[in-house]
């Protein structure tokens, strides 16, 4: 921390240092926002190379956000950087539409594994399981991508659907009743309470 605690010295954008992983973004709406950004991507190779930690350029990507965004092209080491739809960052997959099916679709699979690999389906055992390897993905930092589209949410919800009619005795059994049987939530209702504890810790200085 202490070698790159003045990487950001004269950079005139938003700009984000985790560890050996550097963010830079702005709001890019006219030909002098792409002009600034450029040159603090400039600004941040000129460190690098007086201070010999130099960046992997090929790991160096750009997302444009946005309908309106101008997709503009931007170099570092006067090398085209390579515009990505999607990209994970600190265990969270981001795509450029900022929708959530990657974690639908990897909790589906290992929902689909648990089906077809586990042979003694008691409601014990798939509830640990659900709860250990599903639902985490449906769940890991969901105060930085809550979903806010409708169909989103059920996408989501679904999975958790198929999981309780998974439950021995409880196919026929509407979604209400056998959450209620299983002593679970909605997953709507676990995010909400989540965006609160994410909210309390922000207001007492925790978070």
């Amino acid at each position: 921390m202490i070698y790159i605690n003045d990487l950001d010295c004269g950079i005139k954008n938003w700009i984000l240092k985790f560890a050996d992983d550097t963010k830079i973004f702005s709001r890019v709406s006219n030909p002098e926002d792409c002009v600034s950004l450029q040159r603090d991507l400039d600004n941040l190779v000129r460190w690098s190379e007086e201070w010999q930690m130099l960046f992997n350029v090929g790991k160096c990507k750009v997302m444009h956000l946005g309908r309106a965004n101008m997709n503009t092209d931007y170099y570092m080491n006067s090398k085209k950087l390579e515009n990505t739809s999607m990209e994970k960052d600190l265990g969270v997959i981001i795509t450029s539409d900022l929708k959530c099916s990657q974690s639908y679709a990897k909790a589906n699979r290992i929902l689909g594994m648990i089906k077809r690999t586990i042979s003694h389906k008691s409601t014990d055992i798939l509830l640990q399981l659900y709860k250990s390897l599903v639902r985490p993905h449906l769940e890991y930092c969901t105060a930085a991508w809550c979903p806010h589209y409708k169909k989103d949410k059920k996408l989501l919800e679904k999975v958790q659907r198929h999981f309780t009619r998974m439950i021995p005795g409880l196919k026929g059994v509407s979604y209400e009743s056998r959450l209620k049987r299983l002593n679970l939530w909605t997953l709507e209702d676990r995010r909400v309470r989540a965006d609160l504890i994410e909210v309390f810790k922000m207001f007492r200085g925790l978070s």
